[in-house]
Parts: C-alpha cells; sequence; structure tokens
C-alpha cells in the first residue's frame, strides 16, 4: 500500500503513481473558535480509558519518532506487542516540541493502518478538526477511510482534499461524495469530468463509477470484473467493500497481510465471511479473544449449515459449556488440532482462553501445556496460576508459569531440567525462556549470566537500538520505548527475533512499568517457537 512522505515531498497515490503536495493549499473551514480542537494534545484514548497518558513519549526528539513510525515494517510479529504499540499510537499525548499537532497525528494514523488496525486509525483521524489538516492528514484520512471500506468519510474534507493534493482519489472522491450525498445530478458530471481527465481507469473507475451508481440509487448499476486484475490495492478494496463488490479470495493473496485484519473489521461482511479474516487478526492482536468468540457463537446461533465455520462454532459451545470435563477436552483438542499453519494455531489458542480456564486443574491432565498457553495468549494470568501445584518441573507448561508468576525464583538447575526436557531441537525455545527469565529478573544475575554464556546469548549487546530503547527507559518515556520496541521485531515471525532482542525489550518494559505486556510478550516468545 502506499507510503506517506513529508508535506514538502511527492507521495504516491492510491493507485501508485507519485504525485505533488503544496503545502501551500490549505482548506477553509468557519468552525466557531469555542468549538475548535487544540492539535497540542491529540488522540483516542485517554488515561481512565486505558491510554499512556500526555507525557507517554516525554521529551523525545519528534522528528525520531516521527522517522520510527514512517520506516516501521508492520505488522510486526508479537499479537502482544501489536496490543502495546495501538495503545500507545492511540493515546492522547502531547505533540512533541517542533512538530505540527496534526501531523503528529497522522503518522500514528497511518502507522496504524499499516499494522490492520482501521477503526483506530480512522478515529486517529476524525480525532483531528477538518480545519487543521495538513497535507499530510489529508493523505492519511484518504488512505484510513479506504482501509476501514468507508469513504464517505473523507466527504467533509473531499473539497478542500482537491485544493491541497492532485491525488486522483479525491478527484473521484468528489463525484463519489456527490452521490452518496443524495446529489447524483452533481455526481454524474464529476464521474464523467474524471474519466475525461483520466483520473483512474479500468477496474479503479469502475469501482469508483459503482459507487456513484449506488448512491444515485441504482442508477447507472456497474458490474465488476475481477480477473485481469494483477493485485488488490487499497483503493480497490476500499471502494469493493464500500460498494458491496464481492472480493475474490485469490485477490487477499496479493495483498499485505495487514489487509486481512481490515476485512476482520468491516461491518458489512456477514461473520461467516469474516471468521478466516478474524481468526488472523485475533492472533495479531487487532481481535481481542472475547471479540472472537463473540463472532463464532453468532455464527452458531444463525446456524448456516453451508458454512464450513459452523463446525468451529459448535465444537467451541461445546468446550465451554459441555458438563462433561472429557468432552470439553476433546473439543479443546479439535479446535487446537485443526490448523495446520503456526499463525492459525495460534489463533486457536486466543479463541479459547477462556473455555480453557473452565476446566479445573487436575494431576497429570494430558494438554496442560496448552490449557496454560491458551489462557496466557489472552492474558488471564491468575487462571493460568492455578495449575502451578499441578506441574512436572521443566515441561513448557511449567515454562510459561515461569514467566508469570511475579513471585518465582528460578534457578540454573531449573533451566536445565526445562532444557533436558525439550523438543525443540534449534534450542530456540529455551533461549527466549532465559532471555524472557532474566528480563523479568527472575532469576539472579549469577545463573542469567551463566546461562547467558552456556546459550550464547549476550545480554551485553550494545547498538544504536540497544542505547535508544535504554535511554527511553531510563527516561520512563513509555510511548518511545514502545515504539523501539516494535522497532526491533522488524521481521515476519518469531523466528526473526533474537533472545538478545526479547531480552533487551522485556528489561525496557519493565522499567517503564509496563510489567504485565513485558510478561505476554516473554510468554508469547515461548509459546510460538
Amino acid at each position: 500500500m502506499s507510503g506517506i512522505a513529508g508535506s514538502d515531498a511527492t507521495v504516491p497515490d492510491d493507485m501508485g503513481t507519485p504525485i505533488p503536495v503544496d503545502p501551500r493549499l490549505l482548506a477553509e473551514f468557519n468552525l466557531p473558535s469555542y468549538a475548535r480542537r487544540s492539535t497540542a494534545v491529540v488522540g483516542v484514548v485517554g488515561t481512565p480509558e486505558g491510554g499512556l497518558g500526555p507525557r507517554a513519549f516525554g521529551a523525545a526528539n519528534g522528528r525520531f519518532l516521527q522517522t520510527l513510525m514512517r520506516k516501521m515494517n508492520a505488522p510486526v510479529p508479537s499479537r502482544w506487542m501489536s496490543i502495546s504499540l495501538r495503545q500507545a499510537l492511540a493515546s492522547k499525548v502531547n505533540t512533541p516540541a517542533g512538530l505540527n499537532g496534526a501531523d503528529f497525528a497522522a503518522e500514528r494514523a497511518w502507522l496504524l493502518v499499516r499494522m490492520g488496525e482501521s477503526v483506530v486509525a480512522r478515529a486517529m483521524v476524525e480525532a483531528v478538526d477538518p480545519d487543521r489538516y495538513t497535507p499530510k492528514m489529508f493523505q492519511v484520512a484518504m488512505q484510513a477511510a479506504l482501509a476501514s471500506g468507508d469513504p464517505a468519510t473523507v466527504c467533509p474534507v473531499a473539497s478542500a482534499g482537491r485544493k491541497v493534493s492532485s491525488e486522483r482519489a479525491w478527484i473521484l472522491a468528489e463525484a463519489m461524495c456527490a452521490s452518496m450525498s443524495g446529489v447524483p445530478d452533481e455526481a454524474g458530471p464529476l464521474i464523467r469530468a474524471a474519466r475525461r481527465q483520466g483520473a483512474a481507469r479500468g477496474i479503479d473507475l469502475l469501482l469508483a463509477e459503482k459507487i456513484v451508481g449506488t448512491g444515485s440509487k441504482g442508477q447507472g448499476a456497474v458490474t465488476i470484473e475481477w480477473e485481469n486484475v494483477d493485485r488488490l490495492t487499497i483503493w480497490r478494496y476500499g471502494l469493493a467493500m464500500a460498494s458491496g463488490a464481492d472480493i475474490p479470495a485469490a485477490m487477499y493473496a496479493t495483498a499485505a497481510p495487514h489487509v486481512q485484519y481490515w476485512r476482520a473489521q468491516s461491518p458489512r461482511l456477514t461473520e461467516s465471511a469474516r471468521a478466516p479474516s478474524a481468526e488472523l487478526a485475533a492472533a495479531q492482536g487487532v481481535l481481542s479473544s472475547a471479540a472472537l468468540v463473540d463472532l463464532f457463537s453468532k455464527i452458531e446461533s444463525d446456524g448456516d449449515q453451508g458454512a464450513a465455520e459452523l463446525g468451529v462454532a459448535q465444537d467451541l459451545r461445546a468446550a465451554y459449556s459441555d458438563p462433561n470435563r472429557d468432552v470439553r477436552l476433546t473439543a479443546l483438542r479439535a479446535l487446537w488440532d485443526e490448523p495446520k499453519r503456526p499463525r492459525g494455531q495460534y489463533a486457536r489458542l486466543v479463541l479459547t482462553a477462556r473455555a480453557a480456564t473452565m476446566i479445573a486443574p487436575y494431576r497429570d491432565a494430558p494438554d496442560t501445556d496448552r490449557l496454560i498457553a491458551s489462557m496466557l495468549s489472552a492474558g488471564l494470568e491468575a487462571p493460568a496460576l492455578r495449575w502451578k501445584g499441578n506441574l512436572i518441573r521443566g515441561t513448557n507448561g511449567w515454562g510459561l508459569l515461569a514467566l508469570v508468576d511475579t513471585g518465582a525464583q528460578i534457578s540454573r538447575s531449573d533451566v536445565d531440567t526445562y532444557r533436558s526436557r525439550a523438543v525443540d531441537m534449534s534450542g530456540n525455545k529455551v533461549k527466549m525462556l532465559v532471555a524472557g527469565l532474566a528480563g523479568l529478573q527472575r532469576m539472579n544475575a549469577s545463573d542469567s549470566a551463566s546461562l547467558g554464556n552456556a546459550l550464547s546469548i549476550n545480554f551485553n549487546l550494545s547498538n544504536s537500538w540497544t542505547r535508544a530503547l535504554r535511554r527511553a527507559a531510563e527516561a520512563r518515556q513509555t510511548g518511545t520505548v514502545l515504539l523501539l520496541a516494535a522497532a526491533g521485531m522488524q521481521t515476519p515471525n518469531w523466528g526473526g527475533v533474537s533472545p538478545e532482542a526479547l531480552y533487551e525489550i522485556v528489561t525496557a518494559l519493565r522499567m517503564v512499568g509496563l510489567d504485565g505486556q513485558a510478561r505476554m510478550i516473554a510468554v508469547e516468545a515461548v509459546t510460538r517457537l
């Protein structure tokens, strides 16, 4: 999908063509002064709702923060890192010195779009008054509207957007907005003018015409054919969602992973249609465990016998409500064993997290490790810790609880037992456990150093990233720490995250008071390797 550059640069439009942005052209609005919101503090979530607080970025250099966000390869591999980063980006925070508040909000919204957080990204855009939009915010507003499948959200600024940007999307937006506003007499000439100007062609123009046709009560209905379309762009996705045009499943393979997360949040799709994307989104942290359970519950209540997801929904019901423990465990195993790919397997742990809490602890339970991993995938530490007295030292379940038990002190002999039982021949799982335990200070310094040497983990790694992360942690810049922590996970999966990086991330999060997030990221590392 297209990127965002500075306001004095060219940026790619939604169809891939570089276009200039003129910062001198800004829209004029007549909002009364009392109704205008300041951009000194911008965000969606305040402290009472779980935000990080206005000083989350402290005195961090604004240009540095912008560069971090702009260059971030999203999504990151960690569910819990994604959840924590969303919290930082959505928080109502002070605009760093030297930055325009709207530009800072736009940069955060654009990263949220790339993370798959289309709903939060749109809310971030809407947190800035239209009369304070900058060229960069106009660019991101269009991106967020398309990612959420709701181009109508840019209609209040469509005319101004066209003045600020020569991007072709704004030319077509005027026609679509005229139609959606119930003025088809204006929409027709505008779309014809856009066609003459070459604003778009092929499916990109047809989708815009379909929106215009829909807005004018079905006049000029357009049929969308995908056979010769090479890829799914944000423009094609957004307008297809808005117009009700079906996107072939094969097209999603041509798009980045975060498009599936946008799809999972689309209110225009049925629960059955959203289910495969929703599981992926839950594994990423875009959807919560509770939201995923609600989706499958709706599938079951609808009783759509043609939906492949109905079987999953029925197994989930049994896992929750069957009075027989063995039946509940059988249902859980069926859910866990079905997916063949690691991301799908982890998604099922997230799906079953609360159902797993309904299995009372007992000795020698054959599924203890997965029950504990499932509960912890959704952060359910207290129910998971009830199993502590029923575990064999050195099992995977034991290792996960060692990371979340704040009163535990783990010795080298404990870890050696874990190493002897580990089925991970590469040793990566063991290394991640040791890195997590060391970062959480579950071991004394001597044992940490000894195990670090034995496993070739460098707990004293020094580079520009580790130094920046440590400085931010020492300055208690929670938001900066989360941005830098995410920057340390620029890899498609957990296999690319080093134990040294995990140690630095867990240590920094603990130092700024994000102990829960630190524990969950360490647990996830061990679970997913």
